[in-house]
């Protein structure tokens, strides 16, 4: 196709248009300064041109417009440099719409880093408070095409259809609502409204020369739906006495039916063209999760898939099950889908276990076992890309991956932009390439281009949640360690965001804990997991030590663990060996441990789930004091040359125990409205403090020699605060607080005021500010590490 060129007018209108806006330093367009009808319509007439790639390399243009009118021609990059920039915008799309300019420039400042797109995250954030230095990317890749966002709730199905000769994906979600978009502007034409409870399923099919949807939900019905107009057809199709959690079309004897699966363990087929039920397929003994259609030596046949493990094949003319079941197997089958390789009908499944398989449906044979996914396979489709058959799939590991059905072997690193579990893929083909349409747990509808991602994928890091954080020297190199759901501890360089080694592997579990020591001169990470154990790392070497949040007896470093075994442990790091018996007394998890010293000996505090905090005499491996009350957070500190415990719990309050005397009450700081999450102690001007964090949104600073608070709370998080973290930078008293609403925020506590705010694309999970001001944020799998120089270099 020859593409026409621009006409004199255009060019000449765009180039009057250009000039109308106030130059910035750097000659570019100061688009901050463009009259909104500009920002509005630069991007239409800069296409009419042929030069939208241009506003595409301009960092200005993409912080200051509008995100709809910047998302129209993100397709139109074609240079290195604008599909890097394209993809950067693309992957917090949805996130953008809703900020001001100051925020989106954060948010893209953050993903391009991510993308390891350095030059561009420093032009993005120039003159602001903090500047980004490195960042994982494990959660982003630039074969995402679009985000299609205007659901408010888990968004559970997709299928895709023609429409008035236009791609279309139709989704289903737990908001109620069927929505249909238009593939190629990645718009919602139309929202379909009728079901009252979850909307499971959705298959798309042709009815009377009608496009129509096909969806099935909670409130047990099924729905038929036109396309074109958006309006029901017929009445619901009642029959299942349970949840309708799979749909599928067919055509059968030259009429169209649906078949669907319910919890009800039934799979009934319905004739779309009279709303009747043809057949109710029995069989199954567990829920019927999935379902898929095909042709087998020349029949209509039905592939279900349940929670009792097996896959089941049935001819939908007679309403027979083929053969025996396919077992193979070992979890629910949440996910069928058909297709054709080499010439022969496959199903394609996937399953809690993990594992998709790929079944020949002519022999009732598993052809291969596609291992890869770390979590629940949900979601399964197929399409052919450059000739090849290709399944994609979708996981609670939140990453879709592309197989290659011939060889059973992946393509292409893991698409990875979803924030939370992937529940289902269609395939389509738009302007002539291959996509995939994926929806998710994290609200969005996400488009992915099958054939190329335009420019090299990005990954690195962790590949799962990261939820701990710490710093330490290593090498004379400061250094960041990070512990993961993925079972991982990694050590960064944090000058350059290098790897320092190989990952530390041994915890069969999510790392939860991480704390750093010195062990005989050298640099040791001290990690804990819902593996239940605890493990010490020499980070010199990468290796591990042995087991072991710490303290010094006679001397010697040694650890204190907490376990869901109901007990504490007193670890000798020196030989690794366990000193004493463990500290049994707790008759719940042990959540929290932190160390002090009282009367020249240390002592451990304890937090559980019941409801207890225990004081132990580490010398000894006694209990000293068993303080009453449930708590989420701890931190101790000292207070007139006295050692205290800070804790935090959901009744709102705040205590501080005195750990000399032994006390069995507590001083009671009163002030937060809802539970305390996190507590963390500091030196304010020559006074020690607690700063503490609750779901009432604010930040509270307590002066712990007199248990009042110190000037009002500091607020501005509109959503929960999960993570308190202090540190002296330079001298100055630092805190630093994560919320829910996407933002850390800094804070002087000297001035109780805050430094800077920095906006997110997703929640944090912690964060840490390392001495010379370098603060390491965690989000989902990703580390960021930035600097906060520009805004500390201001203080008194």
């Amino acid at each position: 196709m020859i593409t026409p060129a621009p006409s004199i007018l255009a060019t000449a209108l765009y180039e009057r248009l250009l000039q109308s806006i106030p130059p910035a330093d750097d000659g570019r367009p100061a688009w901050q300064l463009a009259d909104p009808y500009l920002l509005r319509h630069a991007a239409q007439h800069a296409t009419k041109a042929d030069r939208a790639g241009e506003l595409l390399l301009d960092p200005e243009f993409l912080i200051h417009a509008q995100p709809d009118t910047v998302s129209a021609i993100l397709r139109k990059a074609t240079t290195q440099s604008g599909l890097l920039n394209a993809a950067v915008y693309r992957h917090s799309y949805d996130v953008h719409r809703g900020l001001d300019s100051l925020e989106r420039r954060q948010i893209l400042a953050l993903d391009a880093v991510r993308f390891h797109a350095m030059e561009l995250a420093a032009e993005l954030a120039r003159n602001c408070d903090w500047q980004p230095l490195w960042a994982t990317g494990t959660q982003v890749s630039s074969a995402n095409t679009a985000v299609l966002s205007g659901h408010t709730e888990t968004v559970n199905a997709v299928a895709t259809a023609v429409v008035g000769g236009r791609p279309v994906a139709v989704t289903a979600c737990d908001d109620h609502t069927v929505r249909v978009w238009d593939l190629a502007t990645g718009r919602a034409t139309v929202v379909l409204r009728g079901h009252t409870d979850t909307v499971n399923a959705v298959a798309t099919a042709v009815v009377d020369g009608r496009p129509v949807a096909v969806t099935g939900s909670d409130d047990l019905t099924v729905r038929v739906w036109d396309l074109a107009t958006g309006q029901p057809i017929g009445e619901p199709l009642t029959g299942h006495t349970d949840w309708v959690n799979a749909v599928a079309t067919a055509v059968v004897d030259g009429r169209p039916v649906a078949v669907t699966g319910s919890d009800d363990r039934t799979v009934q087929v319905w004739d779309l063209t009279t709303g009747q039920a043809t057949a109710v397929l029995r069989g199954h003994t567990d829920w019927v999760r999935a379902v898929a259609t095909a042709v087998v030596d020349g029949r209509p046949v039905a592939v279900t898939g349940s929670n009792d493990h097996t896959v089941r094949v049935w001819d939908l003319a007679t309403g027979q099950p083929i053969g025996e079941s396919l077992i193979g197997h070992t979890g629910w089958v949440s996910a069928v889908v058909t297709a054709v390789v080499d010439g022969r009908p496959v199903a394609v499944t996937g399953s809690n276990d993990r594992t998709v398989q790929v079944w020949d449906l002519t022999t009732g044979q598993a052809t291969a076992v596609l291992r890869g996914h770390t979590d629940w396979v949900r979601a399964v489709a197929t399409a052919v890309v450059d000739g090849r058959p290709v399944a994609v799939t979708g996981s609670n590991d939140h990453t879709v991956r592309v197989w290659d059905l011939a060889t059973g072997q992946p393509i292409s690193e893991p698409l990875t932009n979803h924030t939370d579990a992937v529940n289902a893929v269609a395939t389509a083909q738009v302007l002539g390439r291959p996509i995939a349409v994926t929806c998710s747990d994290d609200c969005t509808v996400r488009v992915w281009d099958l054939a190329t991602g335009g420019v090299a994928s990005v990954l690195s890091g962790h590949a799962e949640a990261v939820r701990t954080v710490t710093t330490t020297l290593v090498d004379n190199r400061m250094a960041a360690i990070t512990g993961s759901d993925d079972h991982t501890v990694r050590v960064w360089d944090l000058a350059t965001g290098q790897p320092i080694g190989e990952p530390l592997i041994g915890h069969t579990d999510a790392v939860t804990a991480v704390a750093t020591t010195v062990v005989d001169d050298q640099p040791v990470a001290v990690t804990g997991s819902d593996d239940l154990t605890v493990r010490v790392w020499d980070l010199a070497t990468g290796q591990p030590i042995a087991e072991p949040v710490t303290a010094v007896e006679d001397d010697q470093p040694i650890a204190v663990t907490g376990s869901d075994d109901l007990t504490a442990r007193v670890w000798d790091l020196a030989t690794g060996q366990p000193i004493g018996e463990p500290f049994a007394g707790h008759t719940n998890t042990v959540r929290a441990v932190a160390t002090t010293m009282m009367d020249g000996q240390p002592v451990a505090v304890t937090a559980s789930n019941d409801r207890t905090v225990q004081v132990w005499d580490l010398t000894t491996g006694r209990t000293t004091a068993v303080l009453s009350g449930q708590v989420n957070a701890v931190a101790t500190a000292v207070v007139d040359d006295r050692p205290v415990a800070v804790t935090g719990s959901d009744d709102c309050a705040v205590r501080v125990w005195d750990l000399a005397t032994v006390r069995r009450s507590a001083s009671v700081l009163r002030g937060h409205t809802e539970k305390v999450n996190a507590v963390a102690t500091a030196v304010v001007n020559g006074r020690p403090v607690a700063v503490t964090g609750s779901d009432d949104l604010t930040v509270r600073v307590w002066d712990l020699a007199t248990g009042q608070p110190i000037g009002e709370p500091l607020t501005g998080h509109t959503g929960r605060v999960t993570a308190v973290a202090t540190a002296q930078v330079d001298g100055q008293p630092v805190a630093v607080t994560c919320s829910r609403d996407r933002t850390v925020r800094v804070w002087g506590l000297a001035t109780a005021s805050c430094l800077t705010t920095v906006c997110l694309p997703a929640s944090p999970n912690c964060a840490h500010i390392a001495p010379d001001g370098t603060a390491v944020l965690v989000m989902g799998h990703e580390v960021i590490a930035l600097t906060l120089a520009p805004i500390l270099r201001r203080l008194p």
